[in-house]
């Protein structure tokens, strides 16, 4: 059995032994480099585009369910069911939340109200049970110097979640 291989690796070895020049190759190589050189063009230059800085990173990413903070843990917001697109809107429901804000309260016995301004430099009296902002936002509480909301936005798959907001009174 080792004869048989030494005899294979033998022969394999002076087959290769009789290796002839490629004189068509070097022929061909020496044709090409005969032939008149061309200039390359430079590349093209293109515009400089001004960067873009995104000013948005502390905020939630539009693509992450909506989470809600409870003390130090991370909660998905409670899902709950589809809004009633029927209910008529109330004046604020008019407005982004964003363009909101408390500018001040009143208070007649037990009862509290909360003014709001529309940004627009108009202020209405809402109190518990009014809605605002366009994400069905529910008022559930008012104090003195703020005005908690829970609003109803879409989560992502088909269905609706809860999500708790605070409004609080600019000076």
């Amino acid at each position: 059995m080792n004869n048989r291989i030494l005899t294979v690796i033998l022969l394999l070895m002076t087959s290769c032994s009789d290796i002839r020049q490629p004189d068509d190759l070097y022929e061909k190589m020496a044709d090409w480099r005969n032939l008149p050189q061309s200039h390359i063009e430079p590349l093209p230059r293109f515009m400089e585009v001004q960067r873009y800085r995104y000013s948005n990173l502390g905020m939630r990413s539009p693509f992450v369910p909506p989470m809600v903070m409870i003390g130090d843990e991370r909660v998905t917001g409670n899902a709950v069911s589809e809004p009633n697109h029927s209910r008529p809107k109330e004046a604020l429901e008019l407005y982004n939340y964003s363009a909101l804000s408390m500018v001040g309260s009143l208070a007649k016995g037990d009862r509290i109200w909360a003014l709001i301004d529309d940004g627009n430099g108009r202020i209405h009296r809402v109190s518990t049970g009014n809605y605002l902002g366009r994400n069905f936002g529910k008022i559930i509480g008012i104090d003195n110097i703020e005005l908690d909301v829970l609003e109803i936005v879409p989560d992502g798959k088909r269905g609706w979640v809860s999500r708790p907001r605070t409004l609080v009174i600019t000076e």
